[in-house]
């Protein structure tokens, strides 16, 4: 059917796609995105974003029923009885794992996905991250270098609003940035004590697709730190506020919510893949929609589904997945958490509440391997004064326990180490041979661990995050166990359909397309050959336009 056709099929509506569909759309092609979750619309469907904690029965803690739904989602950040809709439900989408291998998959099926949840840190990937591979010999190289990227971050940078400052870094390459954010009184104390002890080191306030004033008619940010329920002033970054619409008003978009997609389909003769087949998240009926080209940037991990499930004669295994690579080095960022209490700041206070912390970039295996381990790590944290809620565990009663906490409590820091995993063949997502969700489809098994590169940084991360505290002066410091810390807890998925420039071993060469189908493009985490210790969507995004604007070249030329 005439109504079924497209220039081209854009599958997710979050970080990736939501540019996918811009770029799309105001290059003249007709698009249509897919949207497995349910419509979300700016302020529109932000019902809690004026609701103070007061208005919540239980101070936004999840009530019982909240918790057996979200077992998982339930132990992260942003998760709260505020926000709990834009997360997706554990018992809705399950997905089994090793016993001895423990995942948190932390996900957002809603338009947007996690743009409306992300923490909004906005780091570029730096020639080393691209180089990796030539100094250590781990994974495969990158078929593109930072040069080629460059241009994209820049374009990104400048259509989003990303304040930062400026610092001069080879491992952390400046961008375009909107004046910067304030650190406060022990941050900068902790700042100067870092310069004077520790060469090479620097210590700056985060990147952050926050706006610190008024850009492309948005925002700006209004300090309030309540991202999480969705900002009225879109005053931070989100497809929702931001991609989406600008794709709306070219006339070019359509938008189908509640859009399953079950498999890419592929024409043997062509050699492309022509169309998807989309499940009906409501009503469970199936329909295909067929275009010339086709985005995959649904999220690392259902995207991977979705290839994974696109099974034919030429691919038994998956779409495009002749090297066996897909589904394989499965990648994260880990984290160890450290702290200290903060004495003699006790007249000093802070405007606003800051959505936003401070960044200590990587400072070793920078020019040469030094270490004993590969890649490295990065610091991010901040520090800020104890609240009214620090009465949950303290002892007392009556009008002067009151009056207290209504005072300042006292200064506390936190930092929290950043690594880089290691792509390992053997940490791996499948499709499970048996079980299947509500909708027909394989549910996912995952499979994957911190080998012993991983386990040494932590280790690192600790002793150093702790001495830069000590040098400072600070007092009580303690360190999480890096016991604690679960695969999938950095929300950073990636790496399973990796770009490279061999296709015996890569899913995907230099433009994000498929070595074995040229018209199918995956521009979510699911292409990046290695991790980087920086937070990764501002890579996502730059690659998607980039891809893109070389898939409009390409239909042009009528190769598509």
């Amino acid at each position: 059917m005439k109504e079924n056709k497209f220039d081209v099929i854009v599958i997710g509506s979050g970080m990736s796609g939501g540019w996918a569909a811009k770029e799309f759309t105001e290059k003249g092609m007709k698009t249509l995105v897919l949207e497995r979750g349910r419509m979300v619309e700016h302020i529109k469907d932000y019902p809690t974003t004026n609701m103070p904690p007061w208005e919540f029965s239980f101070r936004k803690e999840p009530t019982k029923e909240t918790r057996e739904e979200f077992p998982i989602q339930k132990g992260v950040y942003a998760f709260n009885e505020a926000t709990k809709d834009f997360w997706a439900s554990d018992k809705k989408h399950p997905y089994t794992t090793p016993e001895d291998k423990p995942f948190k998959w932390l996900k957002g099926f809603q338009t947007g996905g996690k743009s409306l949840l992300w923490y909004r840190q906005s780091y570029r990937l730096s020639e080393i991250d691209f180089e990796a591979h030539e100094q250590d010999g781990h994974g495969i190289d990158w078929p593109v270098r930072y040069k080629d990227i460059a241009p994209w971050y820049d374009y990104v940078e400048d259509y989003v609003g990303v304040s930062g400052r400026k610092e001069g870094l080879k491992q952390l390459p400046d961008g375009k940035f909107l004046p910067p954010m304030d650190m406060n009184c022990v941050e900068e104390d902790l700042k100067k004590s870092i310069k004077e002890n520790f060469d090479g080191r620097v210590m700056t306030i985060g990147r952050t697709a926050h706006l610190t004033e008024r850009h492309l008619e948005r925002g700006p940010c209004q300090y309030r730190n309540m991202c999480e329920t969705g900002c009225p002033f879109n005053g931070y970054f989100s497809s929702v506020g931001v991609t989406l619409p600008a794709a709306k008003a070219t006339g070019n978009m359509t938008f189908k919510p509640n859009s399953i997609v079950h498999s890419i389909i592929y024409d043997e003769k062509k050699g492309k893949a022509t169309g998807v087949k989309v499940i009906n998240a409501e009503t469970k009926e199936t329909t295909e929609y067929f275009a010339r080209v086709i985005f995959l940037c649904a999220s690392t991990l259902p995207s991977t589904q979705i290839m994974l499930n696109s099974t034919s004669e030429h691919f038994p295994n998956g779409i495009a997945n002749s090297s066996g690579m897909l589904g394989h080095h499965l990648m994260d960022h880990f984290m160890v958490g450290m702290g200290a209490r903060v004495e003699g700041f006790e007249d000093g206070y802070y405007d606003g509440h800051r959505p936003n912390g401070i960044y200590i970039p990587r400072y070793q295996n920078i020019d040469r391997q030094e270490e004993d381990f590969a890649r490295g790590f990065g610091f991010q944290g901040g520090a800020s004064r104890q609240s009214w809620n620090r009465g949950f565990d303290q002892k007392g009663f009556g009008p002067e326990f009151k009056d207290s906490l209504a005072k300042p409590g006292p200064w506390y820091i936190h930092l929290g180490g950043y690594g880089e995993c290691l792509p390992y063949y053997d940490n791996m997502v499948s499709l499970h041979p048996d079980k299947k969700d509500e909708w027909g489809m394989p549910i996912l098994h995952i499979s994957c661990e911190l080998k012993e590169n991983e386990q040494k940084i932590m280790d690192e991360m600790v002793v150093q995050g702790k001495e830069m505290l000590e040098k400072a002066g600070y007092k009580d410091i303690y360190s999480a166990s890096k016991d604690e810390w679960v695969f999938g807890e950095g929300i950073h998925e990636m790496g399973t359909a990796r770009m490279g420039r061999d296709p015996k071993t890569s899913v995907l060469n230099q433009w994000n397309a498929c070595h074995d189908v040229p018209n199918l493009f995956v521009t979510d985490g699911s292409f990046m050959t290695s991790a980087g210790c920086q937070n990764p969507s501002l890579t996502y995004m730059a690659f998607t336009a980039r891809a893109a604007n070389y898939a409009v070249e390409q239909m042009k030329k009528g190769i598509y």
